[in-house]
């Protein structure tokens, strides 16, 4: 077994772009420090026009730090953090990996079951966290809930006057306000915890080597785990997107946060990448055109990692209000196939350009991209960045290689790729391949793809049934479960249908119990009561029976199939 040894896809790279790049040799938070260091009065954030400097960011990481010290936090402990994009969500993320202790990110608008589960698996004794999510931790029995709760006001980091305006008694106000914020108890405020002296510059900082973030993921197997990821294979990754787009300027650039930082995209190209560029992000806590486009008026952004649906509700709400987009340089699309119709006419308006990436959680998250110049090839997600490996393997014996532009499993390595699943050994050990070349071991992505004679990748089906909604994995197992526990219901199969808007939809197939009426309406309130909004099925639709195979498996191909071919003839 060899990999694409001569590895074709070099010769397409962009100007600039090296081969290889030499790997980090610190820890993420001296990354950040360097740009500190390097950019003391340029502006690391903006948080509704409200801006904060490297040399103020670097200041307020000290004392969370050493607040987070003070309260018992050591190398090695995790460290939760459920916040939306906001200034204090970049301050605890660097604290936390300052003392070499681990970030477990999670989604504030997961629903308590989903954030129970996370919490049962990781075991975090510390977590902060926005003041709108509080009382659901605290909700939680005994041996879950974390011993200390840092509780977190996200409208302390906007200006004064925007501050001043949520609390006029006004109902667009009062509504803002409340989405914001919402008063707590028994917690320790994030303001004390910076109140803390700066902390001593002689306390060992972590090394690359170090694990820094639990990344939850529905993974290969559509169980959420958490991916263990490295100061280095981070660090790498924020490196090698610096090399992909070396025309991104340090020290000047400006990068849109709207993504959420939660997410491996977002965290790579937001939060580290933009603090290793010394730009400026822009945080937005989350996505609203209108945000957006105020700001592109005064300061187009130089780099806007999103998702598809993102461009194409940007575009239209800038037509719609007769803003120009031109002066966004360069936009990076992932999560999903990026289709001609998005990428025309937001390149004809930006005057930018628009090009697709691909990656997982497990690989913190990108390993291939398409040139940010001329060599670009649409349809397909790119080339491997400098420093991977990729090889098109049999999905039924992965020590097999297919032939040159089959289709087959992608497997890869590099120094972005994680090392596991947090305490899920068996787990870890099913997504690896053992090779005979050197012993190093692939990862498997579970995704079907070709590589064609240029190196440039297109993917073509996913081994694992996934739905990839909104630029979110969402595991089908985990809603089916949820609908059966509906009185009406005996049985489900969950897939994904073609959406132009959000990659796939969601959408259920459902066995109703004998002499049961079928509501959707009601089925779908009862599946938003356990989930979170974008697991929720678009459509519910009855059938008689599910396909089966032998062993008594649902065949959920078999059931989009049908979804599929029962959409195009209503259409028709």
């Amino acid at each position: 077994m060899t990999a694409l040894s001569d590895r074709p896809w070099l010769a397409n790279y962009a100007d600039g772009v090296p081969d290889e790049i030499p790997l980090p040799q610190g820890s993420l938070y001296d990354l950040v420090a360097a740009s500190i260091a390097e950019y003391p009065n340029g502006v690391a954030l903006e948080f509704f026009g409200k801006e904060t400097t490297y040399a103020e960011l670097g200041a307020q990481i000290d004392r969370a730090a050493e607040g987070l010290r003070l309260l018992g936090v050591q190398k090695g402990d995790r460290v939760a953090l459920v916040l939306p994009n906001c200034p204090q969500h970049i301050v605890a993320f660097y604290a936390v990996l300052r003392l070499g202790a681990i970030v477990v990110e999670h989604n504030p608008l997961y629903t308590p079951r989903e954030l129970r589960h996370q919490f049962e698996d990781h075991a975090a004794r510390v977590v902060i966290a926005w003041n709108n999510v509080v009382a659901t931790l605290q909700d939680f029995p005994m041996d879950v809930i974390a011993e200390t709760i840092i509780s977190v006001d996200v409208t302390q980091s906007m200006p004064l006057l925007k501050r001043a305006l949520l609390t006029l008694p006004i109902a667009k106000a009062r509504e803002s306000r409340t989405a914001l914020t919402t008063n707590v108890s028994g917690t320790i405020v994030w303001e004390e915890l910076l109140k803390s002296e700066p902390i001593d510059e002689h306390i060992v900082r972590p090394t690359a080597e170090d694990l820094a973030l639990i990344q939850y993921t529905s993974g290969t197997t559509g169980s959420p785990k958490g991916a263990m990821l490295t100061h280095l294979n981070l660090s790498t990754n924020a490196a090698q997107a610096r090399a992909w787009a070396p025309a991104v300027p340090r020290g000047t650039a400006v990068v849109y946060a709207v993504l959420p930082m939660f997410h491996a995209y977002g965290l790579t190209l937001c939060l580290t990448f933009a603090m290793s560029m010394g730009a400026r992000l822009v945080l937005f806590p989350k996505f609203d055109p209108d945000l957006v486009l105020a700001v592109v008026k005064k300061r187009p952004a130089t780099f806007l990692p999103a998702v598809p649906p993102i461009y194409e509700r940007l575009t239209a709400a800038a037509d719609a209000a007769g803003i120009s987009l031109k002066g966004i340089e360069i936009a990076i699309s992932g999560a999903m196939p990026l289709s001609a119709s998005v990428v025309e006419p937001w390149e004809e308006r930006t005057g930018g350009t628009l090009v697709e990436g691909y990656g997982l959680s497990e690989t913190s998250p990108i390993l291939i991209a398409n040139p940010v110049g001329p060599t670009r090839r649409a349809g397909t997600v790119g080339l491997p960045l400098p420093n991977t490996e990729i090889r098109v393997v049999d999905p039924e014996n992965p020590t097999v290689d297919r032939a040159p532009g089959e289709q087959g499993e992608l497997i890869v390595r590099g120094p972005q790729v994680f090392s596991g699943y947090w305490d899920k050994p068996e787990e870890t050990a099913e997504v690896f391949v053992s090779t005979s070349d050197d012993g190093n071991d692939w990862f498997r992505t579970g995704d079907i793809v070709t590589v064609d004679p240029d190196g440039f990748v297109t993917v073509v089906d996913r081994i694992k049934e996934l739905i990839i909604t909104g630029g979110f994995n969402v595991a089908p197992s985990e809603i089916e479960e949820a609908l059966r526990q509906h009185a009406s219901i005996v049985d489900a199969a969950v897939v994904g249908l073609p959406s132009e808007h959000s990659g796939e939809d969601v959408v259920a197939a459902v066995v109703l119990a004998k002499g049961a009426t079928f509501d959707e309406k009601a089925v779908r309130d009862f599946v938003r009561e356990n989930l979170t909004a974008y697991k929720v099925p678009k459509s519910v639709v009855v059938v008689d029976e599910l396909p089966r195979s032998l062993i008594g498996k649902v065949l959920r191909r078999q059931v989009q199939e049908q979804l599929i071919a029962e959409r195009e003839a209503a259409a028709s």
